[in-house]
């Protein structure tokens, strides 16, 4: 075996009162293209910092092959100290050549003279990425590499690490980044580092079987410490049953928009004009905004139904944040009109959580300093409802301070969503969230009652959250269609040649419109992991159905247990087991279907049925 690029050995660093790692130990390959996930809070930057030596632990050793070169893109990087981006880019002792960065951020439609301190997030995120890849490292370190990117540029960033021959450690909210670049996963949890030869797409699966492990192993523990120890991955696992029901329902109301959008060749929806007044939230007709003598929008027209959850996408500058404002009647239009239901009643979430005081306690940001809250009219204790955002009860009295951008994140969702509105309005929400709260999240905009409007780059977000999809592009056109980012990457449907021409900004696919011509667009498809796992989960699924019958009927034997304990309690901990890969496969299957579905791909196939998934005997 060769050497390793990068080892970390018996790692220990204490980190406030407590120990953040005790006994860690890693290697990286000089090929590793790994994801890092864990929960906000527990310790994957830190760990990313000790990878690169910017951060020295309390004791353990860190070993780097000689010559060696790491590549660094942090989080929230001192970009603003630099009078320029390319300041920034070519700073510091480990500077990469001026060439290199500057091929880099041509490529991503970067002006490197930009002052730093009036340039956009965008911007900055991509002088950071110029700065990294520019270093030609050996290894790079990825620590939210999508956030404050538009989807092009995701795309580009994906595309170049594809070709990257080096190892790299990503840590993303991002599911799709992760999915198609990865090919081990690093989970840290509770201090402890696992690893797997798995992608990131094998993640949630491995996760559900390590969940019910332990779920076997507490069983043997008094129930109330196993409830006070472990609620969390519980609420993790049942939160993504619950998911797949609401894939379910969110694929019928994409279908039911679909027809009312009119699609060609099938016929609309029959609602009469009395009943779909009755059901609209907010109604934009010829609508036109400009900004800075640039159009926004042209002559956009679209009706908003009680219930739609719309997502915003676009390049960076197209106007996202300005339709949003628009369509929630904080901006007026230039021209045309848009109507809002009388009662309609908003809530906007974006990034005020680095305006919460870090002083506070949350039972001052959540519950004016008490024990029990207001939840939409209903009185519910403060620290029940915190269970429900993922925090441990005794969260109630900790500082503000204390939290992470994802956990103050996390407490800015459990406020807002508390207060009582018919309008959610969200404005990159994804940013600085761990995986598990962008679950949550989905669950709880699917069971909001009211209407969500989003802006997002996050595209596998999108596909399991919205009904309808506006794509700008920057020249004031606006593309509707009913579905996520999928649907919307698939381009325009086409017309009947007789059809009549539309105005500009019509939804795609509502009677009469006629879109201008579009530029080639590259076929969406399946990656090859989610062909792969589309070939071969209903196999797999179909052994573990019947295997898990088989178990069951053992079990079914009243006089096993008397019989024979230990083959009654392995049986038992085997039942577990395979209900939890059942779910985690159902899941997977259930969340691939649909994005093939949306791109027209045969589901058809049964290739490497059953591997991989632990499957055994009784």
């Amino acid at each position: 075996m060769p050497a390793p690029l990068l080892a970390l050995e018996d790692i220990r660093l204490r980190q406030g009162e407590g120990l953040l790692f005790d006994g860690l130990s890693l290697f990286i390959g000089e090929a590793d293209r790994l994801a890092l996930v864990g929960r906000n809070g527990a310790g994957k930057t830190t760990l990313l910092q000790l990878i690169a030596g910017s951060l020295e632990p309390d004791s353990g050793r860190r070993i780097l092959r000689p010559r060696a070169r790491i590549g660094v893109l942090a989080q929230d990087p001192p970009v603003a100290r630099f009078p320029t981006l390319r300041a920034f880019a070519l700073g510091g002792p480990d500077a990469p050549l001026p060439h290199a960065v500057a091929a880099i951020a041509d490529q991503l439609g970067l002006d490197l003279d930009l002052p730093a301190a009036t340039a956009s997030g965008g911007e900055r995120r991509r002088a950071a990425i110029a700065r990294a890849l520019g270093s030609a490292p050996d290894l790079l370190l990825l620590d939210e590499p999508t956030n404050h990117l538009d989807i092009a540029a995701i795309a580009w960033l994906e595309a170049w690490l594809e070709r990257y021959t080096g190892a790299f450690v990503a840590i993303s909210h991002d599911r799709a980044f992760l999915s198609r670049l990865t090919r081990s996963t690093l989970w840290l949890d509770r201090g402890r580092l696992r690893r797997r030869e798995i992608g990131f797409g094998g993640f949630e699966a491995w996760q559900e079987a390590v969940f019910a492990e332990e779920a076997k192993a507490l069983g043997r523990l008094d129930a109330r410490l196993a409830e006070e120890r472990h609620w969390l991955a519980r609420g993790v696992t049942a939160r993504r049953r619950r998911n797949q029901g609401r894939l379910e329902r969110l694929e019928a109301l994409r279908a039911e928009r679909r027809a009312m959008l009119g699609a060609p060749g099938r016929p609309r929806l029959e609602v009469s004009g009395s009943e779909l007044r009755s059901r609209v939230a907010i109604e934009a007709e010829g609508v036109s905004k400009s900004l800075g003598g640039r159009p926004i929008l042209r002559d956009f027209t679209l009706r908003i139904l009680a219930g739609d959850r719309v997502g915003i996408v676009g390049p960076n500058g197209a106007g996202k944040t300005t339709l949003l404002k628009l369509l929630a009647g904080d901006l007026a239009p230039d021209s045309g009109t848009i109507r809002h239901a009388a009662s309609l009643k908003g809530v906007t979430i974006d990034q005020q959580r680095a305006l919460l005081d870090p002083e506070a306690r949350v039972r001052d940001i959540l519950a004016d300093g008490g024990e029990w809250l207001s939840l939409r009219g209903r009185r519910v204790h403060a620290r029940g409802y915190l269970k429900d955002f993922l925090f441990p009860p005794e969260a109630l009295d900790a500082r503000i301070g204390s939290f992470s951008g994802g956990e103050r994140a996390r407490l800015l969702l459990a406020r807002e969503f508390a207060r009582e509105s018919n309008l959610l309005i969200l404005d990159e929400p994804t940013n600085d969230l761990d995986l598990e709260t962008l679950d949550l999240l989905q669950e709880v905009i699917a069971d909001y009652e009211g209407t969500v409007l989003l802006v997002s780059h996050d595209r596998d977000f999108l596909d399991r959250t919205v009904t309808l999809t506006i794509g700008l592009d920057g020249s004031g056109r606006a593309h509707v269609v009913a579905g996520g980012y999928a649907e919307l990457a698939l381009g325009p449907r086409p017309r009947p040649r007789s059809a009549p021409a539309a105005p500009a900004g019509t939804p795609d696919g509502a009677p009469g419109a006629t879109p201008a011509p579009q530029p080639p667009r590259p076929k969406a498809r399946l990656t090859f992991r989610e062909r792969h796992d589309l070939d071969r989960l209903p196999g797999a699924i179909a052994r573990l159905e019947a295997h898990l019958r088989k178990v069951e009927g053992v079990l079914a034997d009243p006089a096993l247990y008397t019989r024979d304990p230990r083959r009654f309690a392995a049986l038992a901990a085997d039942r577990d087991r395979l209900k939890a890969e059942l779910t985690a496969a159902e899941d997977r299957w259930l969340e691939v279907a649909a994005r093939a579905e949306a791109l027209g791909v045969d589901g058809s196939g049964e290739l490497g049925a059953g591997r991989g998934l632990g499957v055994r005997e009784p």
